[in-house]
């Protein structure tokens, strides 16, 4: 056997379609068109030598060949046929710096000569996309837990070390859920180096990933809010014993030995109940950085030394102050943890709703196994009651399946023998046997799970301004206070004038005290007032909260730049079959003007001849048939034209099905035409019957609404988003569904592979547009908009091929997704909004003596703990589609 240098397929010698001879070597072809291919630029074709093996391809690596140029061999997802790969092939050879390109449509791979000076494999990358189809990640990513942040400084920190580190793609870490998302070449560097990173940081990786689905997260969570309750429980007594001394010692009377007594209870409080903050603050220290726990530091070790003074000469204490700040300091960081906890309660919920273990039949007896020892293949027992285990199709019994933790609806779905089922749902009533099809990390709710955490772990475009800020916000902070202090010392009689004109309304204002006092103040309440956690917790809680929202409500948002993208959009359009209709389309009219048939012989006819069509379309006249119980011949010489119909030999005739296109020249008479255009008018697709180049009449099939279209796309109108539906159904037909619909514009007679430069073009026309598609068919059309929203039922929904995924099938989910992610940004924004304003108000404030440290720090734990709060007032926002 010879294999065809085309597209790589055996051919028999004997059997070939074709042959070149080439440098002397007689090549073999399995068809014309891989000769006529070869023919034109054998180079070009033979460059395939070069590409790695088949193991190797996973990596797309880029090799380098003697001299200039490289050569990389990307796989691509998404070409159908032949011109689709023409087409990336085009696109490929337009672009300046690429040399040869040869897009080999059997293996759906690239393979690029390119100048290695003018391009490199991101930019190709981004050239293929840009054509509608899609480049297989090869890339890994994996998501680590982060032990020792405190501050949005820190996790600036390990951001930017992991961004800079050889073979990380994309690198961003989430304060609020302390975890890492990190995208790597797996070919250049692995967790382990990554591990390396992280702790070169001075911060540690717990072993257990937010990857691995712990189940001990609420636990861990607890434990966390435990060490953070019981340090303030610690600090919080001697800390009354010494507020109630003061304020007796200075409005009552002198207590004796009072100083002594002070320094002893405020040592543990700054030193012992406070050392946490004080270990963070060294070791960021160590490695040349500054972050929050360093301003405390300063705001309470120094002055608490300071205030030793008053042993040795007449001095003003400060160590009032620092246990105050250590205090609140405490306080604010106890209301932040149970904040965030209360704030990614949606994966800890998602985590706790998997069975944790199965029956299983094996040798005919039922076994109970761990859901981990649960194969594929093994064919579960579930009682009513229970949970399903894991994904699978049920083989026997039926039953009423609760699916609300998958879809938000809270009415069971009646199930039987062939319909699919959930892991984690609950069977209600009737024993079922359901065969597990999907296991551990591929089950559904694995899947959600891991969507959330990623939304989770990503960025809105409007953070990076924030970001920026924040890296430089805690040593400008340090200059500032430093310069505060000098500036009293320089000028005390301005800063003087200030604080007695407050003195009357201000209660922590004394004007009695000294200069240097004063600028010490004033210097300390500038380092604890100031708050980079509030801008670095602005993102990350409010995507928490949200992501969360919507997996309770069957909305799976994939990243945080999508829910700033569609508060813009200006048009969604929607792909007609399974998304605005149900898919299921049903004949409803059969037309017959030929004498010699009647309508079960036109239909039998036809579908003998779709038997052969995976189409909808064709799929609904062969059940048509069946419903009639017709006998069905085997179709001979079936050919497929892509947007224009079928055909192929039946019983001795030849039988064509299909659109006008397709029977052009046929012989359409003024009866049938006005049968087709009434049938069209009224929503149906209607298609014509030709046998023996005859036209013998016409087949209706309708595809009924889902009950709530009508309403859903009224309710996106009211909210000012324009609509429009794509279809491959003639101007009439689609025109008529639109109208009844009640969508505004129509892009009718499109066929698939054009759907990408429809969207391009309305793009062009109206700006930001999202997609509405079932995430499997339309996925290049997906990829091209703005916005791609997978809409679609269960385990039938491609999660990847989506910004965000819509677990129902309603369209009143496109409304539910749309209000949330307004609903997110909006809190995103109030969140930066109240960080910007505390510090803008904040530190001015405390430059000029009007607040006081001990005010300042209980004003900064509030800020941080304010912001969470905010994002938690999410979960009151409206998000449900008014949909009847």
């Amino acid at each position: 056997m010879a294999k065809d240098p085309v597209c790589g397929m055996d051919v028999d010698p004997e059997r070939a379609a074709g042959k070149s001879l080439y440098k002397g070597e007689t090549l073999y072809f399995c068809n014309p068109n891989c000769k006529k291919k070869f023919d034109s630029d054998p180079e070009a074709v033979l460059l395939l030598k070069f590409a790695p093996r088949d193991e190797e391809l996973q990596r797309a690596e880029v090799k380098t060949p003697p001299g200039k140029s490289s050569i990389v061999t990307l796989p691509i997802d998404g070409m159908s046929c032949s011109s689709c790969a023409s087409s990336v092939e085009n696109a490929l050879k337009q672009t300046d710096g690429v040399k040869k390109a040869v897009v080999n449509f059997a293996t759906e791979k690239a393979t690029i000569e390119f100048d290695p000076v003018e391009l490199d494999k991101s930019t190709l990358v981004k050239i293929i996309e840009g054509t509608g189809y899609r480049v297989t990640k090869t890339s890994e990513k994996v998501l680590l837990a982060i032990a020792g942040m405190t501050c949005a400084s820190c996790a600036q920190t390990v951001e930017k070390a992991l961004q800079r580190a050889e073979g990380v793609l994309e690198a961003s870490v989430n304060l609020a859920t302390e975890i890492a998302t990190v995208e790597f070449d797996a070919g250049l560097t692995n967790k382990e180096s990554l591990d390396k990173v992280v702790e070169g940081t001075g911060y540690s990786v717990v072993e257990k990933s937010a990857e691995a689905k712990d189940r001990g997260k609420g636990d861990e969570d607890l434990l966390r809010l435990a060490k953070a309750k019981r340090l303030l429980g610690y600090a919080l007594v001697p800390e009354i014993v010494i507020m109630g001394m003061m304020m007796v010692n200075f409005m009552i009377t002198d207590i004796p030995f009072y100083n002594i007594i002070v320094a002893l209870l405020g040592f543990p409080i700054v030193f012992i109940f406070g050392w946490p903050t004080h270990k963070s603050s060294l070791r960021a220290l160590r490695h040349g950085r500054a972050n929050m726990d360093v301003l405390i530091s300063l705001g309470s070790a120094p002055p608490y030394l300071m205030g030793l003074a008053v042993f040795f000469f007449p001095a003003a204490s400060f160590i009032e102050m620092a246990t105050t700040i250590v205090t609140f300091h405490l306080v604010g960081r106890y209301l932040e943890v149970k904040a965030k906890g209360r704030a990614s309660q949606a994966i800890k919920k998602l985590l706790q709703l998997g069975a944790k273990t199965a029956r299983i039949v094996v040798d005919g007896a039922e076994k109970e196994v761990a859901i981990e020892d649960v194969r594929e293949g093994d064919v579960m027992v579930v009682r009513p009651g229970e949970k399903v285990p894991t994904d699978g199709v049920i083989v026997e019994g039926r039953s009423a399946i609760d699916e609300s933790m998958a879809t938000g609806e809270s009415m069971p779905v009646k199930k039987e023998a062939g319909d699919n089922a959930i892991g984690a749902t609950i069977n209600q009533n009737g024993l079922l046997k359901v065969k597990a099809t999907k296991v551990g990390k591929d089950t559904f709710l694995s899947q959600v799970i891991r969507m959330v955490e990623e939304c989770q772990g990503s960025k809105v475009p409007i953070q990076e301004f924030a970001d920026r800020v924040t890296s430089y916000m805690v040593p400008t902070v340090l200059l500032i206070a430093l310069s505060t202090t000098v500036l009293w010392l320089l000028f005390p009689g301005f800063f003087m004038s200030i604080i007695m004109w407050a003195d009357p309304f201000l209660p922590w204002i004394n004007t009695e005290l000294g200069p240097v006092t004063l600028a010490v103040y004033a210097g300390v309440a500038v380092l604890v007032i100031s708050c980079p956690c509030a801008l670095g917790l602005g993102t990350p809680t409010a995507l928490m909260v949200g992501s969360g929202i919507g997996a309770e409500n069957g909305v799976l948002i994939r990243s945080g730049e999508a829910i700033q993208t569609i508060k813009d959009v200006h048009t969604i359009v929607f792909d007609k079959t399974g998304t605005l209709t149900r898919g299921k389309p049903e004949v409803t009219d059969i037309f017959v003007v030929h004498n010699g048939y009647d309508e079960d012989k036109l239909l039998s006819l036809a579908a003998s001849v779709e038997s052969g069509s995976e189409h909808p379309l064709g799929q609904a006249i062969v059940n048509g048939a069946r419903a009639r119980s017709l006998d069905l011949f085997s179709p001979l010489d079936f050919e497929a034209k892509i947007g224009k119909g079928v055909s192929a030999s039946v019983g001795g005739k030849e039988v064509m099905v299909g659109s006008t296109k397709l029977m052009e020249g046929a012989g359409l008479d003024s009866i049938l035409d006005n049968e087709m255009r009434r049938l069209e008018e009224e929503a149906k697709t209607a298609m014509l019957v030709v046998i023996d180049n005859v036209a013998a009449g016409v087949i209706a099939v309708a595809d009924t609404l889902k009950d709530d279209s009508i309403e859903a796309i009224k309710a996106l109108e009211q909210m000012g988003i324009k609509t429009a539906m794509i279809t491959g159904d003639n101007k009439r037909t689609g025109e008529a569904i639109a109208q009844k619909v009640g969508i505004g514009r129509v892009l009718a007679e499109v066929l698939p592979e054009q759907k990408v430069v429809e969207i391009r073009r309305l793009q062009a026309e109206v700006g930001i547009v999202a997609m509405v598609g079932d995430g499997i068919n339309d996925a290049p059309a997906l990829k091209a908009a703005n916005i791609g929203i997978a809409i679609g039922t269960g385990t039938d929904i491609a999660i990847e091929s989506s910004d965000i995924t819509l677990i129902r099938g309603d369209l009143s989910s496109v409304v539910t997704a749309i209000k949330l992610s307004q609903a997110t940004f909006r809190k995103i924004k109030q969140n930066y909004f109240w960080a910007w304003f505390y510090n803008g108000v904040a530190i001015p404030l405390a430059m000029v003596g009007l607040l006081h440290a001990m005010v300042g720090v209980g004003a900064m734990s509030f800020s941080s703990v304010n912001v969470v709060w905010n994002s938690l007032r999410l979960r009151k926002a409206k998000i449900r589609a008014d949909v009847k």
